[in-house]
């Protein structure tokens, strides 16, 4: 085939191929992923977003939500997440509730693999979020659904009238603890300090609560099972080295702090040491063109406020990048034609 023939047929094609390049992908359904949906959508981007395994994000699992402006009696996450859904979906947003797989940002269109499509987009924001951290512990993997749990939402109705642990001393620890109290007969808070790192308004729900017990400056050594499930638990005083057991625990609810989910951004963007996206001014990755937004790049603050706050910064900024790209007249080309 002639050079000339071949530069006619890339000509052909370049219709086609560009019909089905999206504006922008979404990695993540949550707070700061459904925020940037909402202004992408009102800015007429189209955006298509992956939801992951978790749509609506982290926060379906908080069962009272005090902190967000606009709810002074407070709204429950599920309620949340599923109205950031249908808001953003009056927006012509597209959502695929699939995982993203893989990713390729190396060169444009920039391409996002799912369990069941590639998408190819001109921009792409992540926001991902972080996945709860574990103890890592001997026998944690194998107990975890047998005991173990990162979730008191999900999982603490299970354990009515009996005795469960949670582990940490920030905000989601303390909630979780006194959540808890609704079932279980008595709850444990094990933290390896003596200050709690929560707000004060929740601190006073635990120093009232006459249901929980707080270990402080104790530390979690080991797990006891019987029979594949949990059972109680080893601490040891961090002060003395004193080691004492925990009978008779049915559960263990692990508050510990998060890991961002960045895995499959590895080697593709520029991340910090402890995994987290780096993101400088504008929710700008090391890449042009692609945005993080909520906790995958925030350690510091990782509240719903915030994480919505970065995705609308996002949404903006991807908007900007595209209006200019286009004003320069940049075009994405099948292939550059035959010299």
């Amino acid at each position: 085939m002639e050079k000339e023939e071949i530069n006619q047929k890339l000509k052909d094609n370049q219709g086609d191929w560009e019909e089905n390049i999206e504006d922008l992908i979404i990695i993540g359904g949550g707070p700061a992923g459904l925020t940037a949906a909402i202004y992408a959508g009102r800015a007429g981007l189209k955006p298509v977003v992956i939801n992951g395994p978790q749509p609506g994000g982290q926060i379906i699992n908080t069962y009272d939500l005090e902190n967000f402006p606009g709810f002074p009696e407070g709204i429950s996450g599920g309620d949340f997440g599923s109205r950031l859904m249908e808001q953003a979906e009056r927006f012509q947003v597209k959502m695929d509730f699939d995982i993203a797989e893989k990713v390729n940002f190396q060169k444009e269109p920039f391409t996002v693999t799912t369990s069941s499509k590639t998408y190819r987009a001109e921009s792409v924001i992540i926001a991902a979020g972080a996945q709860p951290r574990p103890l890592g512990l001997e026998g944690e993997k194998e107990l975890t659904g047998e005991g173990i749990s990162y979730c008191a939402t999900c999982d603490g109705a299970l354990y009515r009238d009996r005795q469960v642990a949670v582990v940490g001393g920030g905000n989601v620890a303390l909630e979780e603890a006194d959540f808890l109290t609704r079932f279980a007969r008595k709850v444990y808070l094990i933290h390896r300090r003596e200050e709690f790192r929560a707000d004060e308004m929740v601190r006073q729900k635990i120093a009232n609560n006459p249901k929980v017990e707080c270990l402080c400056h104790n530390r979690v050594v080991e797990f006891i099972s019987s029979e594949g499930k949990l059972s109680g638990l080893k601490v040891e005083e961090t002060k003395t080295g004193k080691i004492s057991v925990l009978d008779d625990i049915s559960a263990l609810f692990v508050a510990i702090g998060y890991e961002p989910n960045t895995e499959i951004f590895r080697g593709q963007l520029e991340l910090d040491e402890a995994g987290y996206i780096k993101t400088g001014n504008f929710q700008r990755t090391s890449v042009a063109g692609v945005f993080a937004a909520g906790d995958i790049q925030d350690s510091r603050y990782q509240q719903v406020i915030t994480a919505a706050a970065s995705g609308a910064r996002a949404a903006m900024e991807a908007d900007r990048y595209l209006q200019q790209k286009r004003a320069n007249g940049q075009k994405l080309q099948l292939s550059q034609p035959l010299k």
